[in-house]
């Protein structure tokens, strides 16, 4: 599917004074932007100096969250911002002189759902504010190299864009197979020296900044056009990547191809993880011919797609639903945080947990997962009314209050986003 008229994505946030909105970047970069688009080999040798422009590392300052937790020299957002303009000045000209040094990142380790913990690096203001800058200027680059079905960490992109394509082209291309691929590792693993060498064929003098694009996209694209023999779709966010095929045949072939090409990378994929499975209207239809059960189902960016039945018709369709070890593990975030709250006054513990349900529902505000908000939302309210009774001996509280509690602070299940159908223009 071609064609990218995209929903609309999230603008510029607001800051106590005033945040640079895209319109107030520098001419210069447009400028940048419309040669990369008027000649795909083009090399640029001289982009440095947009980096340390103060308009772009103004921009890049506001651009940052703001709650972020701080690296290794303690520099909060907020702090940085009181003295903004000579912190500015100060960087560019120690990026000009070559003088500026980034900082060492701060190692920390987060739990994964599988029981390991997954490393985090959280790195100094001043070095984020000269990341993102950099990622302005190379953005100016290559968002007019990558092609439609990426979606990941791109402007005005976003995940439900990338669930929606998938969505689109489950339904309405002739997909039978869906290949869910998971590379092992790959922001660890990957080859350095190779990415330098996909940067150098664009980029001269800048060499910080390069992704699965390069090896993968243009790859899948020519594979699909030139070997499959029936219908390909590809989503991609990212390392997260799911492939539907007409046939079982070409799945087959590209999954083995795809093995041997990321091997050049130093990637491989999760052999585990890596799933072949059979998918879609025809996939219900042939499995029940065989005498077998329901297809498989797969997850994708916080969702389980499961193949399933419209009830007023009976067509095919796809059912979305939270992946439950995800539910289940924003369920105890939010059981450890009442530990820690347990004391605090009813009001400000109910803000909070209005802003937990209302950021759960906005992103997994589905059509047909109805039952899963509804879930989450009565979990939490059994959860504080838990906690609310443990803050002293004689602490229990009548489930009529609870009740009331839960009607006032949590909002109700609420849809956010449409079907994907009716959004236009999703690239698969």
């Amino acid at each position: 599917m071609e064609g990218r008229g995209l929903t609309k994505g999230n603008l510029p946030q607001q800051n106590a004074t005033r945040t640079p909105s895209r319109i107030v970047a520098p001419n210069a970069l447009e400028r940048v932007r419309q040669a990369a688009r008027k000649d795909k080999k083009l090399r640029f040798t001289a982009l440095l100096h947009h980096v340390y422009n103060l308009e772009t590392l103004r921009m890049a300052y506001f651009r940052l969250k703001k709650e972020a937790s701080p690296g290794v020299d303690g520099e909060t957002w907020r702090h940085y911002g009181e003295q903004l303009e000579n912190h500015l000045q100060n960087l560019c000209e120690r990026l000009k002189q070559g003088a500026y040094r980034a900082k060492p990142v701060r190692r920390v380790y987060i739990p994964k759902a599988d029981g390991r913990q997954r490393p985090l690096g959280v790195t100094a203001l001043e070095d984020k504010i000269v990341q993102r800058a950099t990622v302005e200027v190379l953005n100016a680059i290559y968002e007019t190299d990558f092609l439609g079905f990426s979606y990941g960490f791109r402007p005005k992109r976003s995940q439900h864009q990338a669930l929606d394509a998938l969505y689109t082209g489950l339904l309405t291309r002739r997909v039978s197979w869906v290949l869910d691929l998971d590379i092992r590792s790959f922001f660890d693993k990957i080859s350095h020296e190779w990415l330098v060498k996909f940067i150098e064929h664009r980029i001269a003098d800048l060499l910080q900044h390069a992704g699965i694009q390069p090896f993968l996209d243009e790859w899948v694209q020519a594979w699909r056009r030139k070997q499959a023999h029936g219908d390909v779709i590809i989503v991609r966010f990212a390392d997260d990547i799911v492939v539907g095929f007409q046939g079982k045949s070409d799945a087959k072939r590209f999954w083995a191809e795809l093995t041997k090409r990321m091997r050049k990378f130093d990637l491989e994929l999760h052999p585990e993880k890596t799933r072949l499975l059979e998918f879609g209207p025809f996939a219900i239809r042939d499995r029940q011919r065989r005498g077998e059960g329901r297809p498989e189902t797969f997850n994708f960016l916080g969702f389980t797609h499961i193949c399933g039945k419209k009830r007023s018709s009976g067509c095919f369709t796809v059912l979305r639903q939270t992946i439950r070890k995800r539910l289940q593990a924003k369920l105890n975030e939010v059981k450890a945080a009442l530990r820690r709250r347990m004391h605090h006054p009813i009001p400000e513990v109910g803000q909070w947990l209005r802003s937990v349900v209302d950021g759960h529902n906005r992103y997994y505000g589905v059509p047909m997962n109805d039952a899963a908000l509804h879930l989450f939302r009565l979990q939490v309210g059994r959860l504080w009314h838990r906690a609310l009774s443990r803050r002293s001996q004689n602490g229990h509280v009548p489930w009529d209050r609870m009740h009331r509690l839960i009607g006032h602070w949590l909002h109700p299940v609420r849809i956010y986003h449409p079907y994907p159908l009716r959004r236009m223009g999703v690239v698969t």
